[in-house]
């Protein structure tokens, strides 16, 4: 049996992991325009890679946001739907704790510590939220806890309002903006766009733990598309 993960927060990807946490394939393509469009192969590409078949999977996992509404949009319906299609569950989780999540790991971080994550949000702007690390948990998934955000700012508000004070910054953001950045502990080796095996990890660690995991989106702004008013009667 197997898990598959699916985010579209910051580009279109997609892992597929056994039940010990061992990633057996994944896809990645940066793209900001042609979710829907790529999304569905590269789940069949995973599939075909790893030699399993849809009725394989025992659940699925999805991240959450946040992200532009059309995007993330169509990998929380491939993975609602296709859930539901296989009777099997599906858990959301928001794109940031996984990277904050991964960050610790790869970073050796010790419980206690600080992580602020920031990724792009487009418009010159970033997506944060601020972590403390807890302990390691099922298939080797460090806890992270919420202590600010999330939330959408300009990366030197988000420097200017202390959230990246005496903690470790990582994420896409940090490269997109540096010279923001510039005075924040940015280390190398960090981990950038969300990577899916870490959400199926820290979802099912959370799962384990008791903890339940809606797939409600996490947008953080209104959509750019917007129905227009009534108009005004010309007088």
């Amino acid at each position: 049996m197997a898990v598959l993960a699916i985010d579209t927060s910051a580009a279109v990807s997609v892992a597929l992991l056994d039940n010990l946490g061992t990633r057996l394939a994944s896809r990645r393509v940066v793209e900001q325009r042609r979710h829907a469009e790529l999304l569905a192969p590269m789940i069949v590409e995973v599939l075909d890679e790893a030699g399993l078949q849809p009725a394989d999977l025992r659940a699925i996992v999805v991240g959450t946001g946040p992200a532009p509404f059309t995007g993330l949009r169509v990998g929380l319906v491939t993975a609602q739907t296709l859930a539901f299609s296989l009777s099997i569950p599906v858990y959301g989780i928001s794109s940031l704790d996984a990277v904050a999540s991964e960050a610790a790991d790869a970073l050796e971080l010790s419980q206690g510590a600080s992580v602020l994550v920031v990724e792009d949000a487009r418009r010159r702007e970033v997506y944060y939220a601020r972590y403390t690390v807890g302990e390691v948990g099922v298939l080797g998934a460090v806890a992270v806890t919420v202590t600010d955000g999330p939330g959408v700012a300009a990366a030197t508000d988000v420097v200017a309002d202390g959230h990246a004070r005496d903690a470790l910054v990582v994420g896409q953001g940090t490269e997109l903006y540096p010279e923001a950045f510039a005075g924040a502990r940015t280390p190398d080796g960090s981990p950038g766009l969300p990577d899916p095996a870490w959400l199926a990890r820290l979802a099912l660690a959370r799962v384990a733990a008791g903890e339940t995991l809606p797939t409600e989106p996490l947008y953080l702004r209104r959509p750019d598309a917007q129905v227009p008013t009534a108009s005004k009667r010309a007088t």
